[in-house]
């Protein structure tokens, strides 16, 4: 990155606000169809501002992507803090899985549109592999409460088994919320709802809940 002509820290926290100001932009646009022209045409900042403070759409990307999956991985710090009963933690847990598959669809496209690119493009995997390792963690954290509130604590998948089957079903479950299926919300709730119950039997196992 060239020498910022402006003190370090608020050079970072410059490049922070325009990677959180452009996030919406580049989620709508994906990985193929961006450039920092491209982005600077659909945004409020010039092309020459972008390029001054990322290298390329590469380090754009990143930059707001990291951003945006570090308020993920917070997401369901909440509802496990909260929770008094395994039912009342699951309830809370699918509700919020539907409510961030509705309500940014788009910001969950990027992510996953990134990480595929991470298997062409080098410069992505160490950032891919942190913000995986963070998202783990976070399913993980939930798996866990779920399973000391239940009483179930023989026999649990390992964190990485726990985490890519239910990102596999939410990834599923948004290219077909993506393609206009009403349902998908509810599938997933349900899917995850199913899958939970195999691993926590008793009182993890309740109906799943409908999206808000």
């Amino acid at each position: 990155m060239r020498t910022p002509k402006v003190p370090l820290e608020k050079f970072e926290q410059r490049r922070a606000e325009l990677g959180e100001a452009t996030l919406q932009t580049l989620a709508a646009l994906g990985y193929a169809r961006t450039s920092l022209r491209e982005i600077a045409q659909n945004s409020a900042f010039s092309h020459g501002v972008l390029h001054y403070y990322f290298q390329d759409k590469t380090d754009l990307i990143l930059c707001s992507v990291r951003q945006y999956k570090a308020r993920c991985v917070t997401r369901y710090d909440g509802i496990v803090a909260q929770a008094q009963d395994a039912a009342g933690l699951r309830q809370a847990f699918l509700a919020l899985l539907g409510d961030t598959l509705r309500d940014e669809a788009p910001l969950h496209r990027l992510w996953y549109d990134l990480r595929a690119q991470a298997m062409f493009e080098a410069a992505f995997r160490d950032d891919v592999a942190v913000i995986e390792a963070s998202l783990e963690k976070m399913v993980w954290n939930v798996i866990a409460r779920l399973a000391a509130l239940a009483g179930a604590t023989q026999g649990l998948p390992s964190p990485a088994l726990a985490y890519a089957t239910i990102d596999g079903l939410f990834q599923q479950a948004l290219l077909k919320h993506l393609s206009g299926d009403a349902t998908a919300i509810a599938a997933l709730q349900h899917d995850v709802a199913a899958l939970l119950a195999r691993l926590l039997p008793g009182p993890a196992a309740a109906e799943p809940v409908e999206s808000r």
